[in-house]
């Protein structure tokens, strides 16, 4: 059983975990740093423990921290929400060891998927359609050029324990991978401490389509659909959707055979995500969270399932709540990332909320942690807001997600939401003709 929760987190995630506790009557505690004293988890928790100053690396990164922050509070289990910890198998590992309970994957699972290339080589062994690369990470320039050779260019340079962009290099020729290779590593370690990169054929004009996967530790895993996340610069994205426009029921059903058969072969527990590629009718496995997703309420919206709570009772040991048979989407959901942030440069822009009003009405939801008069703090992530919308259909979609947008009112900071008003009036996107590269051209017009 579980009934106190410590939510090794900030922000928006640490607000949404505390809300599905207060539902299901579990006590909550939260962890802030120095510089998130007034921040709203702070406030909402039953109980709150300062674990550091204003640095991650000295508070929310800080594993002797949190623990100690568990103990004192009499807390019974920890819920890291996503970033920071959430994929540390060194930590889950702390936890249990601790007689704590984490809601996540097992320590060896995040091992296993978290190490990218060690994931593509599980996802060959499973059978689940990977691109053409190496076979683990390349130990030198002159290695990187011989994959290469072989697969053919472009290619695209990937760190083995990477995310978010960071360690990638894309190379069209081997004087551009001879240059990137260093590049690469050392952007890398200093990301991840760890300077492995790995190869993988690059698509051109692919489709990032994700699984929304749940297991349980009574051996049941499920698929929920998928989300697509082609609208991204630099490998972060800013607009999520399910269902995607170009994913047909077979499809479907292929792409989530595919994620179940991956999880089956590492005994996946709890909440994880299945990223593919997706270009010419065929997918190709790219990688997969072992966590939450920034995105879940676009699935939480088409399937009407709370995944935080569904989460916090399979760590406890139940089993999934879905039910047996099968599994359809109701409606459209999209989630837009409101960022403090230039909506052209994409530089951060942090600093003191003057004016907030966020939107309603039918089909409107939003995730947040920011009010008026609260300071974003330069420390962390530039997430404000996620705006979720849901529809009938996409067309339906789009029209509330106009409407939430231009009664969405953030004033004191830059935003990105004129970024978002000017993507869904794009003819491409309301077509649903994108792919990975969308941004690439659409930035240049935006700056024309």
């Amino acid at each position: 059983m579980i009934s106190k929760v410590l939510i090794a987190n900030r922000g928006e995630i640490a607000l949404r975990i505390i809300l599905a506790c207060k539902e299901m009557g579990l006590a909550t505690v939260a962890v802030h740093s120095e510089a998130d004293r007034d921040a709203l988890h702070v406030r909402y928790a039953d109980e709150d423990v300062c674990i550091g100053p204003a640095l991650a690396k000295q508070s929310y990164l800080s594993i002797s921290s949190i623990i100690a922050a568990a103990e004192i509070t009499g807390a019974d289990a920890i819920h890291p929400g996503y970033g920071f910890l959430a994929e540390n198998p060194h930590f889950a590992e702390i936890v249990g060891e601790c007689q704590l309970t984490f809601i996540g994957p097992t320590p060896n699972a995040i091992r296993l998927m978290g190490d990218k290339a060690k994931a593509r080589e599980t996802a060959k062994n499973a059978g689940v359609p990977i691109l053409p690369g190496s076979d683990g990470p390349v130990r030198s320039v002159e290695d990187a050029i011989d994959v290469s050779r072989t697969i053919g260019f472009p290619v695209i340079l990937k760190a083995s324990a990477g995310g978010g962009g960071r360690g990638m290099r894309i190379c069209s020729d081997e004087a551009m991978l001879q240059s990137a290779y260093e590049t690469a590593r050392s952007e890398a370690e200093r990301a991840f401490g760890v300077a492995d990169v790995y190869i993988e054929k690059y698509l051109e004009h692919p489709r990032h389509i994700e699984i929304q996967v749940f297991g349980d530790s009574h051996g049941r895993v499920v698929s929920l659909g998928e989300r697509e996340c082609s609208i991204q610069r630099r490998h972060q994205k800013l607009i999520e959707e399910s269902p995607s426009a170009i994913v047909t029921e077979a499809l479907r059903k292929r792409m989530g055979e595919a994620a179940i058969k991956l999880c089956q072969n590492v005994s996946y527990v709890n909440a994880g995500t299945i990223e593919f590629l997706y270009q010419d009718g065929e997918f190709y496995f790219m990688e997969m969270n072992t966590r939450i997703q920034v995105e879940h309420p676009v699935t939480e919206e088409v399937t009407c399932m709370d995944l935080v709570k569904e989460q916090i009772r399979v760590a406890a040991g139940e089993p999934l709540s879905v039910p047996f048979g099968d599994f359809h989407l109701r409606g459209h959901a999209m989630e837009f990332r409101i960022n403090a942030e230039d909506p052209v440069t994409f530089a951060p822009n942090p600093g003191k909320i003057r004016e907030f009003h966020m939107p309603g009405g039918p089909g409107v939801r939003v995730d947040t942690a920011a009010y008026r008069d609260y300071v974003i703090p330069p420390y962390y992530d530039s997430l404000i807001a996620k705006l979720i919308v849901r529809g009938k259909d996409r067309q339906e979609t789009i029209a509330r997600a106009r409407r939430a947008l231009d009664s969405f009112v953030i004033e004191g900071v830059k935003t990105s939401i004129p970024l978002h008003r000017a993507i869904i009036e794009d003819a491409r996107f309301i077509r649903g003709d994108i792919s990975t590269r969308f941004m690439e051209d659409f930035a240049w017009r935006l700056e024309s």
